[in-house]
């Protein structure tokens, strides 16, 4: 009772002197005003575009730079496993225990040089390098997972920011229009043509009114944050407004989507890559029974004595096999089982995902569409009937209070339904690798 007869003196005080004398109450076109709301910004201010943000994600963002270095780090593994190994040089002497000193007497004393290179038996090089090959290559592909992982974050929190915004400026600017409403209550009170109820109620929606736009502020700040964060700018970097959202279009079937993913998904790719390595792997290592060669060349100075060459050939007997070459076989034969069956799973997790966003994405879609050419226009004229029926007397205010709020909710959640569609596209779209997004 305390709040009310602190509100009514003060609003009488704002209201035009004439207001309070009408026999009729003040009206206003509280429904066009919150279909409109929202949607009404100024044109010279700087927004964001989607475009500039992913390709600055892509450019700075840590994770993606640090992909890309690996990848160019495995790729100089390539021309080292096709190296032979590095020859061996060696010098020596026989005789005092000065170093290359000679006993002058003694024909056995000499200085040496020795040079030995070991030749790996005929293919193991090139398999060695084809294995590092198809590693470089699945570096490439995870590289690849997190470029598109990024540019999809990138998107999905440029969308939320957009829904944030979006609900913000149709929840202050209804604030507003409850304010009126509110008025509208106190005129009639004073009048005597309300009742004390409903100037409460009035002000408690208002203040409902007021905790939600504290909870958009905060999450519309999150979503910032987030976008700087992927940016890899500083987390409080100040953001203009997002740019207007025209909805994509899918044109692509549930079985088109399916084809692409396969084709294009970077798991399955990088799958590929490692039953490649590790069937590679499987032939190294059969060829592991066979000896390598060892060729070695000594050249001796002797006093007094004629110089003399030498020349070695040596290979390695792998009398181990049992224990050694053999369980080598085995190790590499169950990582390429291993990698068949990963594959198999991935292609089992991606028809999941794939249809689990095309379903989210067609859901959001038919929702949004149901809102914008259904629920809130019919929303909008039940609100137009109720203001039309209160001012006569037909209703009474909570039922405009409440047509109010339907049409407010149903405003916000069209915005919900069109971020959430754009969203399962951005997700879908590091799964078939063609743009879905506009």
């Amino acid at each position: 009772m305390s709040n009310v007869k602190v509100v009514v003196p003060l609003l009488a005080l704002l209201l035009p002197a004439g207001l309070l004398a009408q026999p009729a109450e003040p009206t206003v076109d509280v429904a066009a005003e919150v279909v409109s709301a929202g949607q009404q910004a100024p044109a010279e201010e700087a927004r964001l575009q989607l475009e500039a943000l992913v390709q600055e994600a892509l450019e700075n963002n840590p994770g993606v730079q640090s992909a890309l270095r690996r990848v160019e780090a495995w790729r100089r593994r390539v021309p080292q496993a096709r190296s032979f190994p590095d020859p061996v040089l060696g010098v020596g002497w026989m005789g005092e225990i000065r170093p290359f000193s000679l006993m002058r007497n003694d024909p056995s004393s000499f200085r040496s040089i020795t040079a030995k290179q070991k030749i790996p038996f005929p293919g193991k090089l090139k398999l060695r390098g084809q294995i590092a090959g198809r590693e470089a290559e699945a570096a490439w592909w995870d590289y690849e997972t997190i470029r598109r992982r990024v540019a999809a974050q990138v998107k999905i929190t440029y969308y939320d920011y957009f829904y944030y915004h979006q609900a913000i400026e149709i929840t202050r600017k209804d604030k507003d229009l409850l304010g009126k409403l509110a008025q509208i209550a106190v005129v009639r009170y004073q009048v005597g043509k309300g009742i004390q109820q409903d100037v409460l109620r009035a002000q408690v929606e208002l203040s409902r009114i007021l905790q939600r736009l504290t909870v958009l502020e905060q999450q519309e700040k999150t979503a910032q944050v987030r976008l700087n964060t992927l940016l890899y700018r500083q987390p409080d970097a100040p953001l203009p407004p997002p740019a207007a959202l025209e909805q994509s279009h899918l044109t692509y079937s549930l079985e088109s989507l399916y084809q692409l993913a396969r084709e294009n998904d970077t798991g399955l790719q990088r799958e590929q890559q490692m039953i490649e390595r590790n069937q590679l792997a499987v032939n190294l290592a059969r060829k592991e029974f066979y000896p390598d060669l060892s060729i070695a060349y000594m050249y001796q100075n002797r006093p007094l004595m004629q110089e003399m060459h030498g020349v070695t050939f040596s290979i390695n007997i792998p009398v181990f096999y049992k224990s050694k070459q053999r369980e080598g076989v085995n190790e590499a034969t169950l990582e390429l089982l291993s990698a068949r069956r990963s594959r198999d799973n991935r292609e089992t997790l991606l028809s999941f995902e794939v249809k689990q966003h095309y379903l989210a994405a067609k859901a959001a879609d038919e929702l949004a569409r149901l809102y914008s050419q259904a629920i809130v226009p019919q929303s909008s004229l039940a609100l137009d009937s109720a203001l039309a029926a209160y001012e006569v007397g037909s209703v009474d205010f909570l039922t405009v209070l409440d047509s109010f709020i339907t049409v407010l909710d149903y405003e916000i959640n069209y915005y919900r339904e069109l971020s959430n569609y754009q969203i399962a596209l951005a997700r879908l779209e590091p799964l078939v690798g063609v743009p879905l997004t506009n």
